[in-house]
């Protein structure tokens, strides 16, 4: 019903609280703002989901890749994983519009929509400075420029060095923050976002479908554009885009350590680097709590790896990308906190059967075939 294996049971049993807790932190401020207040400024429980998530992510996705030890199966595997869900929740978000009762970003209708949809198909829309359908997909456009360096690094023969770049992230994340603490692709550069998020595409395309030194260059092109579009784009700053880079790559470093690739030192010292460079990268009360947090949950997660984790963690885990995808347009569905997750677990265990699991199953299935 939930297929996982058991080696990565630990992984969907973070995964779950997580999307729980950005759940949980939106429908804190949404419903009982007064008393989320001060959660808030003591810790903040949407940083503390995300950035598990993109420690987690960190330690799977260049694991994925290389297993498959196929680009065209992990950019087809990436395909069907996320854009069947994320294409339901669109739809969802501009029914619920329509009839009135979802807010959509007002920018939608100052941009081209073409350009809109580009954005937000290619989950690039955070990086480009472009609105989104779904607020909370700015974390996809993080992971999409993760998957784009992962695959450069796996092309070029380098993945190898994750700690290091981990490192090589976060040290210059601090005065690249200092020197642009503004996304510098900002504006209504209609013309730019679109030549960049048309790269991203194509680059994916080539690397996918090209064979050899195409697909390599390919391959390189797309790792340093993603790299890029997080150093030149990022919303919230450069200090914090970089951060989240490194992040992830310190996920990437711990799961070299555990292989036995790298040595337990480098994934240590990638770990540390992140959070010595990242604690003072948001000034706000609740951001270095919530980081240290992430990281502490993350480590308790992996010390506990091999042990049995209780079925119902680990399913809430295996939905996650639905709880985490539908929870902001169900907020303003629901006329309560309790009814709101009463209601949104069992649509996410739904959306997972009905959309979710059969389209990664279909992902599979063409991929058998062209092996």
């Amino acid at each position: 019903m939930f297929p996982a294996p058991a080696r990565l049971a630990w992984l969907d049993a973070l995964r779950g609280p997580a999307a729980l807790a950005v759940a949980m932190h939106h429908a804190g401020w949404t419903f009982v703002p007064g008393i989320w207040a001060e959660v808030d400024r003591r810790i903040d429980m949407g940083t503390w989901g995300v950035f598990v998530f993109f420690l987690v992510s960190g330690y799977i996705i260049p694991a994925s890749l290389e297993r498959r030890g196929d680009v065209r199966a992990f950019w087809t595997g990436r395909a069907f994983r996320l854009l069947p869900l994320l294409l339901a929740a669109f739809a969802l978000a501009f029914a619920l519009a329509a009839a009135g009762a979802f807010p959509l970003d007002p920018r939608l209708g100052e941009r081209p929509l073409p350009l809109v949809a580009l954005g937000n198909l290619s989950m690039t829309q955070e990086l480009l400075n472009l609105p989104a359908v779904v607020n909370v997909t700015w974390t996809l456009s993080y992971e999409m420029a993760f998957y784009l360096i992962s695959v450069a690094l796996y092309a070029t023969g380098q993945a190898h060095r994750s700690a290091w770049i981990a490192v090589g992230l976060a040290v210059p994340a601090v005065p690249l923050g200092l020197l642009l603490p503004h996304a510098v692709i900002g504006g209504r550069a209609d013309l730019l976002a679109a030549l960049l998020g048309l790269a991203v595409v194509a680059a994916i395309a080539v690397t996918a479908l090209g064979h050899g030194t195409v697909r390599t260059v390919a391959a390189a092109a797309g790792g340093l554009l993603g790299l890029a579009l997080v150093v030149l784009g990022s919303r919230g700053g450069t200090w914090q885009g970089v951060i989240i880079l490194a992040a992830m790559f310190a996920g990437t470093a711990v799961h070299r350590a555990e292989q036995g690739t790298i040595p337990w030192r480098a994934a240590a010292l990638a770990v540390a680097a992140v959070l010595a460079c990242g604690i003072p990268a948001k000034d706000d009360p609740g951001w270095a709590p919530a980081i240290v947090l992430a990281a502490c949950v993350f480590a308790l997660g992996f010390a506990l790896r091999r042990r049995a984790f209780p079925r119902w963690l680990t399913r809430l885990g295996v939905i996650s990308f639905s709880l985490y995808l539908l929870h902001p347009i169900l907020l303003h569905v629901v006329p309560g906190l309790a009814v709101y997750f009463l209601v949104l677990i069992p649509l996410s265990l739904l959306t997972y059967h009905l959309i979710e699991s059969p389209a990664q199953r279909l992902g599979k299935r063409l991929l058998t075939r062209k092996a």
